[in-house]
């Protein structure tokens, strides 16, 4: 699920937050803020996709996201090895570390992240 980059602002910024109303959402925003009704039409869009939910309070809603900013990022990730790596991890990491001109230090870290992931599946 890849969102529209509108819709990737208003959860970066509910992901930020955690809970919040409207007037907490355009406060997130640099000038020129986005329109009130835009914002509104696309909290609805989201909710009609399962990705935000909110809390009722009368006549103000509260929203909040009901997708984790880890899960949303890994279905990206998947998306990306499986439509350009042909589903290959393998090709994507061989692209990634040669290709982005990572630091010693940098290929050193993932490095380390990926030693300790074998570690955890090996327990």
């Amino acid at each position: 699920m890849k969102l529209p980059n509108a819709e990737e602002q208003i959860m970066k910024h509910l992901w930020k937050l955690e809970k919040a109303f409207m007037k907490d959402l355009l406060n997130e925003y640099p000038e020129p803020k986005p329109a009130t009704t835009t914002v509104a039409t696309l909290l609805r869009r989201m909710i009609d996709r399962g990705v935000v939910g909110y809390t009722q309070y009368g006549k103000i809603r509260q929203y909040y996201p009901v997708v984790k900013k880890t899960e949303y990022f890994a279905a990206l990730f998947k998306g990306l090895i499986n439509n350009y790596f042909n589903g290959s991890v393998s090709q994507f990491a061989s692209c990634f570390t040669t290709e982005t001109n990572l630091s010693e230090k940098e290929l050193e870290e993932l490095r380390n992240i990926v030693n300790k992931q074998i570690d955890n599946k090996k327990n």
